[in-house]
């Protein structure tokens, strides 16, 4: 059984353990809803090689379904199954525990995690996970990782530092980091970030996100 089709055979297996093991029947009247997302981001490379990733995602209550496109390496699809917990009121945070499966250019069983923190008009963000390919060198293992530190001086506006770790395009940089800026009206987010800022190597990462 090839990468794609087993990482999709789990999934399966763990969404369905999911529904059945840990579903609660919502209050007469209420139903729960599906909410969707989903975000472009647009990566100009100084020096060529941009390309575009995306990040589209599904949630049914504490259910969390997520697929990446050129998020591991560009030509790299990956999907997972998570559960989202949540709790906190002055101090509010959430967690999403999930596991999942790349292909195409990667191919790997990939655990993941997204969590983030909230107080007041301070947050903060980080998405982790670990790719592990089948060839077993420890040269193939490796930590994705993006982190932003946000603050929020009017609802519609968030600005904040980034950093991130990855292997999607080349570069001397084992963590990068930079500034960003979101603007936010009604469904639809717009961001961007600069990585590297006025260096060699520097890039910059649009996001053009909607929710429904």
């Amino acid at each position: 059984m090839n990468t794609a089709r087993a990482t999709w055979v789990a999934l399966a297996a763990l969404a369905g353990c999911g529904a059945a093991c840990g579903e609660q029947t919502p209050p007469p009247g209420r139903e729960e809803s599906w909410d969707f997302a989903a975000t472009a981001y647009p990566t100009v490379i100084r020096g060529g090689g941009d390309y575009t990733s995306a990040v589209v995602t599904a949630d049914h209550g504490a259910l969390h379904l997520e697929g990446r496109y050129n998020y591991e390496s560009v030509g790299a699809r990956s999907a997972f199954v998570g559960w989202n917990l949540s709790g906190g009121d002055t101090l509010a945070w959430e967690l999403t525990p999930m596991l999942g499966g790349a292909w195409g250019t990667t191919e790997a069983f990939v655990p993941g995690l997204e969590a983030s923190l909230a107080w007041g008009r301070v947050d903060f963000y980080t998405e982790i996970e670990y790719v592990r390919h089948p060839d077993e060198r420890k040269s193939s293992r490796y930590v994705y990782a993006w982190s932003e530190l946000g603050f929020r001086p009017v609802p519609w506006l968030r600005l904040g530092a980034v950093a991130q770790r990855t292997r999607a395009y080349g570069g001397d940089r084992s963590v990068q980091a930079g500034p960003f800026a979101q603007v936010t009206w009604d469904r639809f987010t717009l961001g961007g970030y600069w990585f590297n800022a006025g260096s060699s190597d520097q890039v910059v990462v649009v996001s053009i996100g909607a929710s429904f």
